[in-house]
């Protein structure tokens, strides 16, 4: 299957087969897919709360009570839930860590690489904190856009998952002390295995058209 192939098939799983678990490499996989992820100037400004287990996903299954009750079984039956976080703050303490590990990795090699990275990634990091003021939001995007690689990530995987922003995230920041570890939860994705009778499954997928979609200059 390639790439294509999965972006057609994979679709937001409505009920998951509660039965089936994930292995460790499938775990790892996934784990491998949230790390790896694109990010504006190689932020990575997220975290992420991740369970495999019973009292884990009851414990995220909390936040989705109420209005967003819908949402509970998706949780307790996935096989895998991850709960996405991004920081509350981009300090230079962060952005200068973020070099080390650079550093650390090879990907800088030097120290006047390491002062002309420092310098980019500062330039377009005070964009959003200095000129613009919406460090949080853009930090959010980025989250975001692991999100949706994850997605796609993940039913190449051969994995069925669903994205749920209706949750109560102050509870997530409450249960797992999000705030003083520097971070809010945005969202959960739950993955697993799509149950027979998951009438989302076989619906067809609706997209506007390329007519509608595509400029080309």
């Amino acid at each position: 299957m390639n790439i294509i192939d999965v972006a057609q098939t994979r679709y937001s799983t409505k009920k998951f087969d509660p039965a089936r678990s994930l292995s460790a490499d499938q775990l790892a996989d996934i784990k491998a897919l949230l790390r790896l992820s694109p990010s504006s100037v190689n932020s990575q400004p997220w975290h992420f709360v991740i369970s495999t287990n019973q009292a884990g996903k009851a414990r995220i299954a909390k936040a989705a009570g109420g209005q967003y009750v819908a949402n509970e079984s998706k949780i307790n039956d996935a096989s895998c839930v991850v709960v996405f976080c991004v920081k509350i703050d981009l300090t230079d303490d962060y952005l200068e860590a973020l070099l080390n590990q650079e550093q650390q990795d090879g990907r800088i090699d030097s120290e006047e690489m390491k002062g002309k990275v420092r310098k980019v990634r500062g330039f377009y990091a005070d964009l959003h904190r200095v000129q613009w003021l919406d460090t949080q939001c853009w930090m959010e995007k980025q989250v975001y856009l692991n999100m949706g690689a994850f997605l796609l990530g993940v039913g190449a995987l051969g994995l069925d998952a669903v994205p749920i922003e209706g949750v109560d995230t102050t509870i997530l920041d409450q249960e797992f002390d999000l705030i003083a570890k520097g971070y809010k939860a945005l969202a959960v994705v739950a993955v697993g295995y799509q149950a027979d009778h998951d009438f989302n499954a076989n619906l067809p997928k609706s997209r506007w058209p390329e007519s509608s979609l595509f400029s080309e200059v």
